[in-house]
């Protein structure tokens, strides 16, 4: 499996609009400072995530993106099932035909794992991720930078470390 750059973006895009959405909607033209992500890609990722009521649009001046319920109830695995990313390992696209038109030999193993990294995924939310401190520190690196200034980054533990202490 390899999740393409439209899954990586759309959740670095989305996990930004969470950091900075309580002071209002934010511009795409933040988001992609932020995180050099090209303005373009995000306006067509933002088109899928709005059609998908992950985001709600502002228009006019102080106009925007805001999250359209609380960052604890987006789950980073909607965010990519939005952006028509898909979650599976298998050869075959799970059509069960990887082999001569049926399952190949290891088609139950790759679809396991597909429905692991589903529920991996969807069990953490925006929330979750915002209130990890490394990640924290990025995003506060990230705000310093547009406004020229840059702090050091601390390491923190990962996510996945903490998770897996659960």
């Amino acid at each position: 499996m390899k999740l393409t750059s439209k899954g990586r973006y759309a959740v670095t895009a989305m996990l930004d609009l969470a950091f900075h959405d309580e002071a209002g909607p934010v511009t795409l033209s933040h988001i992609s400072q932020r995180q050099d992500i090209s303005l373009s890609y995000l306006e067509q990722l933002f088109t899928r995530l709005r059609r998908h009521k992950l985001v709600i649009s502002t228009r006019g001046p102080g106009g925007g993106y805001s999250l359209s319920r609380p960052a604890d109830d987006i789950a980073v695995a909607e965010i990519i099932a939005a952006v028509d990313e898909a979650l599976d390992t298998t050869r075959c696209s799970g059509a069960n035909n990887c082999h001569e038109g049926r399952p190949c030999l290891t088609h139950e193993l790759w679809d396991d794992l597909s429905h692991q990294i589903y529920q991996f995924l969807n069990e953490i939310t925006l929330g979750k991720l915002v209130e990890e401190k490394g990640i924290r520190d990025v995003a506060a690196r990230q705000d310093g930078r547009m406004h020229d200034t840059d702090g050091p980054e601390i390491p923190a533990p990962s996510l996945k470390a903490r998770l897996g202490q659960l």
